[in-house]
């Protein structure tokens, strides 16, 4: 017998392709996309599913399933994150990766998509346990990923340790003569392991950047907006943390242990300090109260930001919504009924493949670095981010515009021509 649970897994990761695929869609055919490109961007290039044995620290074997897709790589190399989660799988890897060729191509970043992860919840293995998981996949993924070939990056559960792990065993099967040659296999790395200043809070910065250019072409002013999280990672703390110093004020969090509720306002450090010293749980945090999960996207406030997993709102809770800007930090939050259900209600959507797509900006920026043998201040990289993703939002703007469509349409639109463009000029070999 199936239970609640896992139908409701299997919905999620089914939910997160078809969406994608639906809005590739759409904007494919408004922009009448040759057919043949069309085929071509419809199916992944590669899909490797790796089972690999680790040893469990009691002594007992465990069989790990982990998954890397590679959906196209016409614009350069692939690029995407690994993530550790209980949703990860093939499905799951598709849409994501299909959503990263997208946010790259927005961005004009010379990169392709690529997305994926291990199927486990991280929070059930000890650290020792969570390093040999991880260098055991990464020898088991082996030349499926390189610098100039495809290059991951931290995602839901990972971090800079894990990336640090992967650099470290990918690096050891290499000669001596090359190892120095291949650190920018992956980015998001400590900085002592040749990461970049500001990658850590590239994502939330960007996530922050979109609302903040969203608001001054509204002239809103986000000085006493409230703000709801959903997803208190490294996302949606940077996203709290560069918002409240503009004033605006957390009111309500949700993460997988629960839904805190404060209307006066939540201190973001005094929640991260909480959090750190309870495996990252918010759960029973004393400056607020818990509140039913369910009416988390119906509470009352102006923004807000799922910072979470996919498909989180559905048609279902869209309904409820009062807020009037929803800023995507996760990769497909938003189903496509909730989405129209939305944009009929007069709110406003900052597309994933734009709001959050500072972190893949930021993890270009370290690859160069590393490639070119520079080291970036932090403040000329934040610079750098600030402008680059300035360039984006208003484009994407201006395209929603002219065509007179929504900003996701709009987002896909540019994306999509960049690519149909370049397999025009290219051609198709043979």
């Amino acid at each position: 017998m199936v239970t609640k649970t896992l139908k409701k897994k299997r919905v999620l990761k089914q939910g997160m392709l078809e969406n994608v695929m639906r809005q590739f869609n759409h904007a494919a055919d408004s922009i009448d996309l040759n057919p043949n490109i069309r085929k071509i961007l419809e199916m992944t290039n590669n899909e490797l599913v790796v089972h690999f044995p680790v040893r469990m620290d009691n002594g007992e074997v465990e069989v790990f399933t982990g998954y890397r897709v590679q959906h196209n790589n016409a614009l350069g190399p692939y690029k995407g994150g690994l993530r550790y989660h209980a949703t990860v799988d093939i499905d799951a890897a598709r849409a994501l990766a299909m959503w990263m060729t997208w946010k790259t191509s927005l961005a004009g970043l010379p990169y392709g998509g690529a997305k994926g992860g291990i199927q486990l919840n991280p929070k059930k293995y000890s650290h020792s346990e969570l390093e040999r998981i991880t260098r055991r996949f990464t020898y088991a993924l082996g030349d499926n990923i390189g610098p100039e070939l495809d290059i991951p990056a931290p995602d839901v559960n990972t971090n800079a340790q894990t990336m640090a792990w992967i650099l470290d065993t990918y690096m050891s099967t290499k000669p001596p003569a090359e190892r120095s040659m291949n650190m920018h296999v992956v980015t998001g790395k400590p900085i002592g392991a040749g990461g970049s200043e500001g990658r850590d809070r590239a994502t939330g910065y960007g996530v922050f950047l979109t609302i903040k250019f969203w608001a001054e072409q509204k002239k809103v002013d986000l000085r006493n907006r409230k703000f709801i999280v959903q997803g208190f990672g490294n996302v949606g703390y940077w996203t709290s943390h560069f918002l409240e110093k503009e004033g605006a004020i957390l009111t309500a969090v949700q993460d997988a242990s629960g839904t805190i509720l404060n209307e006066k306002g939540i201190s973001v450090d005094s929640l991260l300090a909480y959090s750190d010293a309870n495996n990252r749980s918010i759960y029973g945090f004393a400056g607020a109260k818990s509140l039913d999960s369910s009416e988390f996207f119906g509470l009352d406030c102006d923004i807000i930001v799922p910072a979470a997993l996919g498909n989180q709102i559905t048609a279902d809770n869209a309904k409820k919504i009062k807020a009037y800007l929803i800023a995507e930090g996760a990769n497909g939050p938003t189903d496509v009924e909730a989405e129209e259900i939305l944009l009929k209600k007069g709110i406003d959507i900052i597309p994933d493949i734009l709001c959050n797509s500072g972190g893949v900006i930021g993890s270009y920026f370290e690859w160069l670095q590393n490639r070119n043998g520079e080291i970036w201040q932090l403040d000329e990289v934040m610079a750098k981010l600030e402008k680059k993703l300035k360039e984006s939002f208003f484009k994407v703007m201006e395209t929603a515009k002219i065509r007179n469509v929504d900003m996701r349409s709009a987002a896909f639109i540019i994306a999509i021509e960049r690519l149909e463009e370049a397999y025009v000029q290219r051609g198709i070999f043979p």
